[in-house]
């Protein structure tokens, strides 16, 4: 393995560009600023179909912001980023586990679709320390299995192959058309085939949270105070935000009377909750700002609050 430390984060991210242009699997990682510089970048990878991963562990913003914990980046990654119609792949781990089983993962649907993989993670996750099972090493692969497994790579020209170009460069517009229906039916069999997510109480909830990253562990135990409690209360954790479980939120919109999503940011997520929900349920959000996470009982006074205090009884 190699471990390069770039002079910039757009070198980064065209360091990433050229490695994973020659078939390797090419990871790189920043925080929320630097991430916002590697957005063109991003756009250049999803134009030529290049398979890398790519790790935001994301910190308070808008501008310098803070170090802490926040989940304030879910729009930039999950609706793009960078310029043009593209969208990529974006796993939200939950602990130090899944921050390595992702690890695979996204290698894995990055090469099974040629497109870049998100790991989003926050500033908690990202400096936690918690037992980790990891997997037997794998050996990498070689040149020659390389140009066998993935023939688009740009690896030389031999005696037996002509070379390969690798560009998002086309100047013909209806050529250029053809291309981006290419991508976008590529992303609609990603939303097809890969969507994950966790239930957790949710088969007689009759009061959901949705979260996810370290907001959702938060929620999980609000679950149980809420059990304890009597409350029938259920979380759903969108593992992939992209694709987003629609089809889960509104089959659990058609049985719970109120949905509550808990985000460390003013508010992000909620919006595809309620695009899910299409108005089937009330959904309301609870946030913090600052790099300040929720704590469990504080996000089940808040369900409380909105929807069961409140409820009125025939």
């Amino acid at each position: 393995m190699v471990v390069l430390q770039a002079e910039s984060e757009i070198a980064s991210i065209h360091m990433v560009y050229g490695g994973a242009g020659c078939g390797k699997r090419v990871v790189t990682s920043s925080s929320s600023p630097g991430i916002s510089l590697m957005q063109e970048g991003f756009s250049y990878l999803a134009g030529a179909e290049l398979p890398c991963l790519l790790m935001n562990v994301v910190r308070g913003g808008p501008g310098l912001g803070t170090i802490q914990p926040s989940q304030s980046d879910y729009f930039q990654a999950v609706k793009g980023g960078g310029h043009g119609d593209y969208k990529m792949i974006v796993l939200a781990p939950a602990s130090v586990q899944e921050m390595y089983d992702f690890t695979k993962l996204g290698f894995d649907l990055a090469f099974k679709y040629r497109t870049q993989v998100m790991i989003l993670s926050d500033g908690a996750i990202g400096q936690m320390m918690e037992k980790v099972e990891l997997d037997e090493q794998i050996p990498r692969l070689t040149d020659e299995e390389i140009i066998k497994k993935y023939p688009w790579t740009t690896t030389g020209k031999t005696s037996d192959r002509e070379r390969n170009y690798i560009t998002s460069l086309d100047l013909n517009p209806a050529r250029h058309e053809i291309l981006n229906r290419k991508f976008q039916a590529k992303f609609k069999k990603i939303e097809e085939n890969e969507i994950r997510f966790e239930s957790i109480e949710c088969d007689d909830a009759e009061y959901l949270f949705v979260a996810y990253g370290s907001s959702a562990r938060v929620c999980e135990k609000a679950v149980q105070l809420g059990r304890a409690k009597g409350i029938k209360v259920g979380l759903l954790r969108p593992i992939t935000l992209f694709p987003f479980p629609y089809q889960e939120v509104a089959r659990l919109a058609k049985q719970v009377e109120g949905m509550l999503t808990i985000e460390m940011s003013a508010g992000q997520m909620i919006e595809d909750v309620r695009l899910g929900v299409n108005g089937a349920v009330q959904v309301e959000h609870f946030g913090r700002l600052g790099g300040i996470m929720p704590a469990p009982e504080e996000v089940l006074n808040v369900m409380e609050e909105k929807f069961i205090k409140t409820k009125v009884y025939a």
